[in-house]
């Protein structure tokens, strides 16, 4: 799969380490396109390119930067019509353990709002970049869910793909308004993480009776 990362943090080294190890074929840019540079030089294979010509052929963009980057970041690729976007963020305030948006919208809502030809996919939100970074086995044969949220089903079924080529266990979601469900699951797993101190290879998950 030809995929573009925006974003060279933590969330995007994890994206860039699975998916190369997958087999994946993909362009990373971000602000600071030293940083991509330097993400890239790891993983051979992997090119770093500034936004304007980082989308190529990609089918699918991951958007790894903050909420309040996202929108800029993704236009900044060019049209975005057609093509599959993953939103993996969360709103949360600067302290990280609140969120500015809720009830009636949601950040994977908001995105699409912003960008009406592409195909938003909520995804990867409620999983920390520690765990992304490490892979998707826990202990006692545990295997970490992303859950996903969209509107079509083709962006959809492709974001299960892209899930499971890395191990991880696909969960569908439902529609894209589920986000606003999924946003809140992300707070708390950071507030378990950061703010009572369970450390950061954790995540949650949805136990099912025999």
């Amino acid at each position: 799969m030809d995929i573009t990362i925006v974003g060279a943090g933590n969330m995007g080294s994890g994206f860039v380490r699975q998916l190369a190890k997958a087999g994946h074929k993909l362009r990373v840019t971000a602000r600071d396109l030293s940083k991509a540079q330097a993400l890239a030089a790891a993983h051979p294979g992997v090119q770093a390119l500034p936004a304007a010509e980082a989308l190529g052929d990609s089918q699918v963009v991951i958007v790894a930067t903050g909420y309040a980057d996202a929108v800029p970041a993704l236009r900044a690729l060019g049209s975005l019509d057609g093509r599959i976007v993953v939103d993996i963020t969360n709103p949360l305030t600067a302290d990280y353990m609140d969120l500015t948006l809720g009830f009636e919208t949601s950040a994977a809502e908001e995105i699409a709002k912003a960008l009406p030809g592409a195909q938003v996919v909520k995804a990867f939100n409620t999983v920390l970049a520690q765990v992304l970074a490490e892979g998707p086995a826990f202990a006692a044969g545990q295997t970490v869910p992303v859950f996903y949220a969209g509107d079509d089903e083709r962006a959809k079924q492709t974001a299960r793909v892209l899930i499971d080529s890395i191990g991880f266990k696909p969960v569908d979601a439902g529609p894209l308004k589920n986000a606003r469900y999924l946003e809140p699951v992300a707070g708390l797993n950071i507030y378990f993480a950061y703010g009572a101190g369970h450390g950061t290879q954790i995540a949650p998950t949805w136990i099912h009776r025999n």
